[in-house]
């Protein structure tokens, strides 16, 4: 089925795209980014992040920060989504994302149902990753971080299979918590690790990663770090 573009109520060029990864695996945090394209620098071949191959989410990955107006990543930590829930978390990491853009938006259009709660104009739009380019912008840049820091991870907590699975509850990973137990990283407030954890209570492998640890964090675009877009002061979970 194809889906209709969707059209907005606004008409300006300060249009931003909003989107997020990692609502679903047991471990690691929700990375959410936000984009401004700039019409002058159109981008051919935008679409939902999860229906382009990994090499090709890479090519358009550059080619956006390189010609985005504005971007920006942010995110939850897994202490933020055992703490608030994840819907939470990840309202959380949208409204960080937008918050950190370089080039503040005069309307923001947000894949989903949902809204976070600002001060932006805004409206959500199901299935918007497949129907607005800079939604699309948005998951790209989130799905290429996010995947990124998982392979990190894997390198941090190797036998739990990261690189491959990126935290999602798949046989392997499954299978790696039972034997291996819970990390730091692990969602203690998802089903298969808060079990896990019942069983055997002192089942946590490994200590948290420094911040510095995963690897050159992708910057906002204007010189903002990535931890200074998320409004961060201390370690993440």
């Amino acid at each position: 089925m194809t889906l209709d573009l969707f059209v907005s109520t606004y008409s300006g060029n300060l249009l931003a795209g909003v989107d997020e990864v990692g609502r679903g695996p047991l471990a690691g945090d929700v990375v959410a980014a936000a984009v401004i394209l700039d019409p002058r620098k159109p981008i051919a071949g935008l679409a939902d992040s999860k229906k382009l191959t990994a090499a090709r989410r890479d090519k358009l990955f550059d080619l956006i920060c390189a010609h985005a107006l504005s971007f920006s990543i942010a995110r939850a930590s897994v202490a933020e989504i055992d703490s608030i829930n994840i819907l939470q978390a990840t309202l959380l990491a949208m409204k960080r994302a937008v918050e950190g853009l370089h080039v503040q938006p005069e309307h923001v259009l947000v894949d989903g149902n949902k809204l976070p709660k600002w001060h932006y104009s805004a409206e959500a739009v199901i299935q918007g990753d497949d129907r607005v380019a800079a939604i699309s912008a948005a998951s790209i840049i989130a799905k290429v971080t996010r995947d990124r820091e998982m392979i990190e991870l894997d390198r941090i907590y190797p036998g739990y299979g990261f690189a491959g699975h990126k935290g999602y509850g798949t046989k392997v990973h499954l299978t790696a918590l039972q034997t291996l137990g819970a990390t730091p990283i692990h969602r203690r407030s998802f089903a298969p690790v808060r079990e896990q954890l019942l069983i055997n209570p002192l089942a946590l492998a490994g200590t948290p990663p420094c911040q510095g640890e995963i690897a050159n964090p992708p910057l906002t675009r204007g010189g903002a770090s990535q931890s200074e877009a998320e409004g961060f002061s201390g370690v993440e979970a």
